[in-house]
């Protein structure tokens, strides 16, 4: 088994390895392709019950986005929705026996958040412009640029290890608890590992939103304080 930091290798040649974190994330992406496909096919007819409910989490992702960049909800829609599916599928995958979270996987984690780190200065920079865009780690003024740069920096490292930590952290209490109570209590030890990966699944949706949306309303928000 992986340690957390390290994932199972189920195949290496020379320095190539495929780990069972790579294997589970390709599985994820594969079910949820599939499922996309069986929600979209009948498109043209009378929606059945699971394009209906395919239907309520996009617009559930929709309302959510919204809230927090209500001009920019339809642009963010497929990115962050895409992530919010996949850490909600991710942190549960390891209730199935024999499977592990990709997200307990530091690496994995480091991933989903360098993606974040590139979406933000993506999304800035196709809605501003580059020079707009660049603009705004000069203000207020250009002595605080380092300070900048520092802060894009921390936060996507402290975005990486606090969804690797709290998964850790929630495997290793649930050990602890069936080492010490055995079977006896195992529905409350699975619903507070389902409570849980929903919530960190939705903090780091909710943090990767709010970076994506700042970098690119950074230059509106400075028109609207000098008018």
């Amino acid at each position: 088994m992986g340690n957390g930091l390290n994932s199972t290798v189920l195949f290496a040649y020379g320095s190539f390895q495929i780990t069972v974190t790579v294997a589970t994330t390709w599985g994820i992406m594969a079910s949820l392709g599939f499922f996309a496909w069986l929600a979209l096919r009948r498109s043209g007819e009378s929606p059945g019950l699971l394009q209906t409910a395919a239907e309520g989490i996009v617009s559930t992702l929709e309302d959510a986005i919204a809230a927090a960049a209500p001009q920019h909800a339809r642009q963010l829609l497929p990115f962050v929705g895409t992530l919010w599916i996949y850490l909600v599928v991710a942190n549960l995958v390891g209730l199935i026996p024999g499977l592990e979270s990709p997200t307990r996987d530091l690496s994995a984690t480091s991933a989903l958040a360098i993606i974040v780190f590139l979406s933000v200065h993506w999304y800035g920079i196709r809605t501003q412009g580059w020079k707009n865009y660049l603009r705004h780690y000069l203000s207020p003024s250009p002595i605080l640029l380092p300070f900048h740069i520092i802060s894009e920096i921390t936060r996507t490292i402290a975005l990486a290890i606090r969804l690797f930590g709290n998964m850790m952290s929630l495997e290793m209490a649930a050990l602890l608890v069936l080492m010490v109570a055995g079977f006896l209590a195992p529905v409350p030890l699975l619903m507070l590992h389902v409570i849980e990966a929903l919530v960190q699944a939705y903090i780091f949706g909710m943090l990767a939103l709010i970076y994506v949306a700042g970098g690119m309303q950074s230059q509106e928000l400075r028109r609207q304080k000098s008018d």
